[in-house]
Parts: C-alpha cells; sequence; structure tokens
C-alpha cells in the first residue's frame, strides 16, 4: 500500500523557516518524480514545487521560487520541503504528492503551515 506521511508543519512568524519532510513507503520510492502542492484556505491545490527521481533536477512556482528548497533522500525514502523567508501568503496545508495530475495520484495527510505574527 503506497503511504505518503508528512510532518514539519507548525505555527511560524514571518520570515521565519520550516523544513517539512515526507516519508514514503510501499512503492519503489526512487523511480517516481514527487512533488509538493499546497491548499490555501477555500483555495483549490497549488503547485509548488518538483523534483525529478535522482534529485539533481528541481523547478518552483514563481510564488516560492527562491525562498523554497526541494530534496529527497532516495536511500531514505524521503521527501524535503525546506521553506525560508515565509510569508503569510505561504499559510496553507501542504502535501507532498506522487503521480500529481495523473488518476493514480497519491497524497499525504497534509501538514499545517502557519505564518503570522
Amino acid at each position: 500500500e503506497v503511504q505518503l506521511v508528512d510532518s514539519g508543519g507548525g505555527l511560524v512568524q514571518p520570515g521565519g523557516s520550516l523544513r517539512l519532510s515526507c516519508a514514503a513507503s510501499g512503492f519503489t520510492f526512487s523511480v517516481y518524480p514527487m512533488y509538493w502542492v499546497r491548499q490555501a484556505p477555500g483555495k483549490g491545490l497549488e503547485w509548488v514545487s518538483t523534483i525529478n527521481r535522482s534529485g539533481s533536477s528541481t523547478s518552483y512556482a514563481d510564488s516560492v521560487k527562491g525562498r523554497f528548497t526541494i530534496s529527497r533522500d532516495n536511500a531514505k525514502n524521503t521527501l524535503y520541503l525546506q521553506m525560508n523567508s515565509l510569508k503569510p501568503e505561504d499559510t496553507a496545508v501542504y502535501y507532498c504528492v506522487r503521480d500529481w495530475g495523473y488518476q493514480s495520484m497519491r497524497r499525504s495527510q497534509g501538514t499545517q503551515v502557519t505564518v503570522s505574527s
């Protein structure tokens, strides 16, 4: 069974940092590109970042470029999202996702990130 379990969210002040983690199991993690997406209150899912299978290539939404860094450790079956210089508009539930945009899409339970003073 595919499982994605994320953690690391919380309440942080504007300008602060958080690191999200997503532990994957039930599939061969290293052969899948992985994604972080988020859902702000009252809005739909928004793509945040993508990382390829090896971790050698990444891409970001314009809204987070230069502030967020996606990475992965295939030996540990874990995906990460380092979030720096957080803004109130980054407040959302964050999900790690496999197969973003496909019927086979799987996502984690979500971790809440709240940026507020």
